[in-house]
């Protein structure tokens, strides 16, 4: 069975999940900050906290222990306040504050520049890059690696990288198709392929063998 016959599993089973919630690109980029180690509920107080500064250079300007507030609710804020304000940082001085300058630059380009910028991990940049730049960049996370490890379609120990171009490798290079798999992937993984407490009986993919 190949990862497509997944994901029209997937798909058959869940329908569309209209990821990524945000109401534009930057704020997509922040929410993929602020969702690190923790739940989305949490990142959306957060970001209802700063609505009224969603731009990069409002937002950059907030002195620091004001936004440290503001992003409370998402947890690890004063690591998260650090992050945000060096990606605001980054995307000002390189891109002057403009997504759509940003959006110019190849794939391979912003995420070699992104991936320089502290705190800003493989998943936190592939998000940014698929979700709010409209990249074709398939997203590694814990789900990914979770179900498809025990399905035996790699090792629980594999790299992000050689996750990833299984993925990419075995799949059109489509930005809408990511986006979709990475966000049923996430629904399986939340609902049934659980780290404990296991539902399989009447997983759609229960019985899904790689080839």
């Amino acid at each position: 069975m190949t990862l497509m016959e997944i994901y029209d599993m997937l798909f058959n089973e869940y329908g569309e999940q209209h990821w990524w919630p945000g109401a534009s690109p930057f704020e997509i980029m922040v929410g993929a900050i602020l969702t690190q180690n923790t739940g989305w509920r949490n990142v959306e107080k957060a970001i209802l906290n700063i609505k009224d500064y969603l731009t990069p250079r409002k937002l950059y300007s907030l002195p620091e222990n004001r936004l440290r507030e503001l992003i409370r609710p998402s947890g690890f804020f004063n690591v998260k306040t650090k992050r945000l304000r060096s990606f605001l940082k980054f995307l000002i001085d390189t891109y002057d504050g403009e997504i759509k300058i940003m959006k110019r630059q190849s794939l391979e380009t912003l995420r070699e520049n992104m991936l320089k910028v502290k705190g800003i991990g493989e998943e936190t940049c592939d998000s940014i890059l698929l979700y709010a730049l409209n990249k074709p960049i398939f997203v590694v996370d814990a789900y990914t690696r979770r179900i498809f490890s025990r399905h035996k379609v790699f090792s629980i120990d594999a790299t992000y990288k050689e996750i990833q171009g299984v993925f990419m490798s075995n799949l059109e290079r489509d930005v809408s198709l990511y986006n979709e798999y990475h966000a049923l992937i996430v629904r399986l993984g939340k609902e049934r392929c659980k780290r404990k407490n296991l539902l399989c009986e009447g997983c759609p993919i229960k019985n899904f063998v790689f080839s």
